[in-house]
């Protein structure tokens, strides 16, 4: 039986970010197949009953920063606290990945490298120049998914990608979705794990 797991997550989760290798070693482990589903956090709060970071109680922002302290520690992950280009604009990378995985490339590895230039190297992915030496880097043409990028089907996807989001009951990111059973957050996983392997 194909194993399928929908992806749903931004481009400057820190969350996503932590939990993507371990991500790709499960679904590798056991034969899955990830439709990555990049969405707009900004449509899916107000619906949800989120807050972005700025809005959140400064106790929930403190708090943020000791979880995210323990987990690159415990996941010997690099990790800016705060990063230089936090938050940033996830349009047109987002746009990128979505190309990407219509074109049949490896966007789980173009996805971990604009997430890991955000929260690692501290680079900005709303820069044009930035976004064309990460598809570069990645082995793939920074031109022809720029410009598909911009096609209205690519954002026609990304809308549908949030509004499917919403109507699952994805409220924050990363949430993953298998058999129909959601997974919020990396620190999840190990349930996702036990989920494929009962299959």
């Amino acid at each position: 039986m194909t194993k399928i797991i929908d992806y749903y997550y931004a481009l400057i989760s820190p969350w996503t970010y932590l939990g993507g290798p371990r991500f790709d070693e499960i679904t590798r482990r056991h034969g899955a197949t990830v439709s990555y589903k990049p969405v707009s956090l900004g449509d899916i709060f107000p619906q949800s009953g989120g807050l972005p970071l700025a809005k959140r109680a400064p106790q929930r922002q403190a708090y943020r920063l000791v979880e995210l302290e323990r987990w690159r520690t415990f996941l010997d992950m690099p990790l800016t606290l705060k990063p230089a280009f936090f938050p940033a604009a996830e349009w047109p990378a987002a746009g990128m990945v979505i190309a990407a995985q219509r074109q049949g490339l490896d966007c789980g590895r173009l996805t971990n490298a604009i997430l890991r230039a955000v929260w690692a190297e501290e680079r900005n992915i709303a820069d044009i120049p930035t976004l064309r030496a990460i598809a570069v880097e990645t082995d793939m043409d920074a031109d022809a998914l720029l410009a598909a990028a911009d096609t209205e089907a690519v954002k026609a996807e990304y809308a549908a990608n949030t509004k499917e989001a919403m109507e699952r009951g994805v409220f924050g990111a990363p949430t993953y979705v298998y058999r129909d059973e959601p997974f919020w957050g990396q620190d999840r996983l190990d349930f996702l794990d036990r989920a494929l392997a009962r299959e």
